[in-house]
């Protein structure tokens, strides 16, 4: 039997490799004779640096950039194996996890770092750049990024506006001219899993300001910032990107790399597959694929990485479980998008903290028991 396993991460307690490695030790239990295939996998958030730097013998390196707070990090990225296309992630440099849940707050949030790391990849020579923009800390339309790469911000008395999205509250001018020309000989690429724009009812401050830190009242004011920004876009650039689809993705900085940078915005988990070439592994002959993530709902199939593995192997008619911190209500849609069986990894009632520290032992257990099933059907 061959199977391969192509799980996400289970955010906060297993990287995408972890959840992989406990996968492959239950079905071990049961056929120990199988041979398993692991492809740890990503949709453009956390882990996408790892998933593409393994499944192309690519390189890690390590930057000290600006955090969300203007506090210094070290962040990594990568280097693919081609020696020529670097990979960051935002969440890396501007994430959410960078920042205490006492501190957070969009209006102060900044993009730098995430700009930092881009030039650390101009420096490096490459010629195309993946960003992975999933979980932002910020709301500040990605200008952080785009003064960490030259370009001049600045108010009605020609000063240099402060970081984050109040500082963008009173930007009078943009200056392109000093914008750093490696980018105009650079391809690109954001890997992104939403489709919301710049601003309105399901803008980026609408949509994630909340979870960031804004309450009602601050949601509204970075809405109206986000939509005077786009109008500057529109004036100094020619560049109309509020009303495209992933233009609000990680508080607007897909707008941002998009009027910066000439970025192209791509789903995330359709770059990565493309890159880890699983299409091809399925074409040679599979039994079975076995993929998963923290959990699954309604929005599973809007971009999430088990539909992406799933429409790859309904392509070639190979069956498809996906094991799951949580099953939530909706989640039977993933059955039309060929995802065939569904497993939560925890067995009975369990705290959240638990579940997430016992993560490794419990999709171990999932996968024997999910195996355990295989083999009676098999039986009959």
């Amino acid at each position: 039997m061959k199977i391969v396993i192509a799980p996400d991460s289970f955010k906060g307690s297993l990287t995408a490799e972890e959840a992989a490695k406990g996968i492959e030790a239950g079905v071990k239990r049961i056929y120990p004779r199988a041979q398993t295939i692991k492809i740890p996998l990503a949709d453009g958030g956390e882990g996408t640096v790892a998933a593409l730097v393994a499944a192309t013998g690519g390189r890690i390196r390590m930057s000290k950039v600006t955090g969300p707070l203007g506090e210094p990090v070290e962040a990594p990225w990568g280097i693919l194996g081609d020696g020529e296309t670097a990979v960051v992630e935002m969440a890396a440099a501007s994430g959410l996890p960078l920042v205490p849940p006492g501190r957070r707050n969009p209006l102060l949030t900044t993009t730098y770092g995430t700009g930092e790391l881009i030039g650390a990849a101009l420096a490096e020579g490459c010629r195309r750049i993946i960003v992975g923009i999933g979980g932002s800390a910020t709301n500040d339309g990605g200008a952080g990024m785009a003064q960490a790469l030259g370009v001049g911000f600045y108010n009605e008395e020609g000063k240099e506006i402060p970081p984050g999205a109040a500082g963008l509250a009173g930007l009078a001018r943009i200056d392109i001219s000093t914008l750093d020309p490696r980018i105009s000989q650079v391809e690109v690429l954001v890997a992104c899993d939403v489709d919301n724009p710049l601003t309105g009812p399901n803008g980026a401050a609408r949509i994630y300001g909340p979870q960031k830190g804004a309450g009602p009242k601050m949601v509204e004011e970075l809405d109206g910032i986000l939509h005077r920004f786009a109008s500057l876009l529109r004036r100094d650039l020619g560049q109309d990107v509020e009303d495209i689809p992933g233009a609000g993705a990680a508080g607007g900085l897909g707008a941002g790399l998009m009027a910066f940078t000439g970025a192209r915005l791509v789903p995330g988990v359709q770059l990565v597959l493309e890159a880890v070439k699983l299409e091809e592994i399925l074409e040679e002959g599979v039994d079975l694929v076995i993929t998963g993530e923290g959990a699954i709902n309604h929005q599973t199939i809007y971009g999430k990485t088990p539909v992406g593995v799933a429409k790859l192997a309904q392509k070639y008619k190979v069956p498809v479980i996906a094991l799951v911190g949580c099953i939530e209500p909706g989640a039977e849609v993933v059955y039309d998008a060929g995802i065939d069986a569904l497993k939560a990894i925890v067995p009975g009632p369990m705290s959240l903290e638990e579940a997430m520290a016992r993560a490794a032992e419990l999709i171990s257990a999932a996968a024997e028991r999910a195996m355990r099933l295989l083999a009676v059907g098999a039986s009959l």
